[in-house]
This record gives C-alpha cells, structure tokens and sequence, in this order.
C-alpha cells in the first residue's frame, strides 16, 4: 500500500511540473501583430483668439468660471473645452491640399499638467479614401509620442481598430499647433 503511494505521489507531482511548464512556456509567447493598414497624416489646428475668425479651425466652447473664450485658462489651459473642424494633409505644410478633416473636441482635463482628452474623427474627401475613422483617448501633450486609441470607422475604414501615434510636429504660442498622426490599423474589413 505505501508502494502504491508513493508511486501516486510521484505521478502527481510529475503531472503538476509538467503542467505548470507547459503553462509557462506559453504565457512567455507574444504574438507580434503585423498592422493591416498603415496611413500618417497632419492635421493643422489654428484656435480662435478674437482677432482670426477668417483662419480658425477650432474655438474654445466652454472655459471655466475664471476663463474666458478666446484666451486659454491658466498655466495647463484645465477646464477649457475646443471644438475643431480642422484640415488634414499629406505632409506638413498647412498650404497642401487637404484629403480630409479633423472634426471633434479636445478638453484639457488635469489642473497640474498640461494634458487633455481628445474625441474626434478623419473624415475623408479624397479620390483614394472615402469614410471616416475614429480616435478617443487621454493626450498627455508633455510627451513626445502619445498614443490614442482608434475606436471605428466607416467607407473605407468599416470598423477599424488600432492605435494612432500623435506628435507635436509644430506650435506657435496658443493660437497654432500641428499633429503628425501615424495610424495603424490592426482590424480592416
């Protein structure tokens, strides 16, 4: 009888090695996705300040009690909500032909850093792309790169899903700023 125990327990404690090896090898496996798709654009926000109504793309909509609507408030800009319907190019220049537009919201949502939370979409009117794609996510703007969920789409882009990289490609004091929008899609139907 303590044969057969002994013989059990050793059978047991094989099992247990082997299955909690098995299971470790292949927690320890990450399957790299390869993007579908891939697009960079730049989109070019030039906020209203009282003075640029014929060049702006964007307007603070909502400020807080302290604010005003065409001066940011305070230091990290916390409270003030902007819409934009901004041009969106190929490359930098604010001067090329847009193929689409930046049309949604940004709102700076922390009191001690310069952040904001961002919903928008690409709305295409080009020859090569018909549709629109959708982006939300927390924009920490101090950062380099900063990356933003894609949430959808439709045309061309039916529901899309992925990760857009954002950049500060250029700014000029509170009125003008430039985003380099590196997009990848990882589910293109």
């Amino acid at each position: 009888m303590e044969l057969k125990n002994l013989i059990l327990s050793f059978f047991l404690l094989f099992l247990l090695v082997g299955i909690s090896s098995t299971t470790a090898a292949s927690a320890g496996k990450i399957k790299v996705r390869r993007p579908c798709k891939r697009l960079i654009f730049y989109f070019h926000d030039i906020l209203y300040n009282g003075k640029n109504s014929k060049n702006a793309t964007s307007a603070i909509v909502g400020a807080p009690a302290w604010g005003n609507r065409t001066i940011m408030a305070g230091q990290s800009h916390f409270g003030d909500l902007v819409v934009f319907d901004d041009p969106i190019t190929l490359d930098n220049n604010l001067h090329s032909t847009p193929v689409g537009r930046a049309q949604g919201f940004y709102l700076y949502d922390q009191k001690d850093i310069f952040t904001a939370w961002l919903g928008f979409s690409f709305v295409f009117n080009s020859t090569q792309h018909k549709g629109s794609i959708n982006f939300a996510g927390a924009d920490p703007l101090m950062n380099k790169t900063r990356d933003i969920s894609v949430v959808g789409g439709t045309g061309d882009f039916f529901m899309a899903r992925g990760i857009a990289t954002l950049m500060t490609d250029a700014f000029e004091g509170e009125v003008y700023f430039r985003l380099r929008v590196d997009t990848k899609l990882y589910e293109c139907w």
